[in-house]
């Protein structure tokens, strides 16, 4: 192992102006295939903790890009946990390229939270709540819908509950994994992206974060999605958004699309809100895919609707 690897495995990518929550630290367990994978906890700073707030990244996103709103949960009471995803941040990546946004099958992301929960054990104060942005939403929704998860309370930030992809491209993403191409690419890298450029938030220092901290530790880049992500993706949310299953998850939901949203398809979040038996959904206006990470009055915004939650949940 080399000085480098031995540092990315005891520390946190520190960048100015992103401190890591209260009394956090990294945790390193065993996910599928024996695939090493990356945790943050940090305690409630509360004598009477709140809960444990769970933190499911969307696709591309890392431990560190959550500081903030990890510290936001912490402030209100909550131990926190902070997933890298396989084949993401700093957890094991699942080809031999490791720019290659893929996943085998959503399963893999499901067995990870369960594991990394699992391996926390009593140092989580009950209740569970969940708080999962894009990716991370539909690997929440799936986890909570087969019961490999109990959460009392679970809020989401623009989930992945529908993509934007017609028949045409559906057939083509069944045809390239039928042919072995599930590892390639589905579309190449392109240029970096601009702050100008950018559809996922209006806050120029949160957009920048990502970019400072990847600088830092390029190993945390991800690049595109590939034939199996997408694939993967499509079954998932096939399997998870029935009717049938939605209407098992009987806990408090609270559910937030962004109002100028261009990646997920904000359709799906009423249609899987109407059948889930306790859900508030809401459209926070002007606001981009990245919720969490926009201008501080729509993250505010996100957090109202959170508070409520919390509220109606009794925690």
């Amino acid at each position: 192992m080399s000085d480098t690897d031995t540092i990315r495995r005891s520390e946190f990518v520190n960048v100015p102006g992103n401190s890591p929550p209260d009394g956090a630290r990294l945790v390193w367990f065993e996910g599928i295939a024996g695939r090493t994978l990356r945790a943050c906890a940090a305690p409630s700073l509360s004598d009477t903790p709140r809960g444990t707030a769970i933190i499911c990244p969307g696709r591309t996103e890392f431990i560190e890009k959550y500081f903030e709103t990890a510290r936001d949960l912490q402030a209100r009471g909550f131990a926190i946990v902070i997933l890298d995803w396989p084949g993401q941040g700093l957890s094991d990546r699942l080809l031999d390229d490791p720019a290659k946004g893929h996943i085998d099958r959503f399963e893999t992301f499901m067995g990870a939270l369960r594991n990394g929960l699992d391996t926390l054990g009593a140092e989580l104060p009950r209740p569970y709540v969940s708080i999962a942005h894009s990716m991370g939403g539909a690997i929440a929704l799936a986890a909570m819908a087969q019961k490999l998860v109990k959460v009392e309370a679970a809020a989401f930030s623009a989930p992945m509950w529908g993509l934007p992809i017609n028949f045409a491209a559906r057939y083509l993403i069944w045809a390239m994994r039928a042919m072995g191409k599930s590892g390639d690419y589905a579309r190449q890298p392109g240029p970096p992206e601009s702050f100008e450029t950018n559809i996922v938030t209006h806050d120029r220092a949160r957009w920048q974060l990502q970019r400072t901290l990847i600088d830092v530790a390029p190993e945390l880049e991800l690049g595109p999605v590939t034939w199996g992500w997408l694939g993967a993706s499509l079954d998932i949310l096939a399997a998870t958004t029935r009717p049938a299953m939605l209407r098992t998850i009987d806990i408090p939901v609270y559910v937030a699309s962004a109002g100028e949203e261009k990646l997920v398809d904000n359709k799906a979040h009423a249609r899987v809100a109407k059948f889930l038996p306790h859900c508030t959904h809401t459209t926070i206006e002007g606001a981009r895919h990245e919720i969490l990470m926009e201008t501080d009055d729509k993250r505010a915004l996100f957090w109202d609707g959170f508070d409520a939650l919390l509220a109606d949940a009794n925690i």
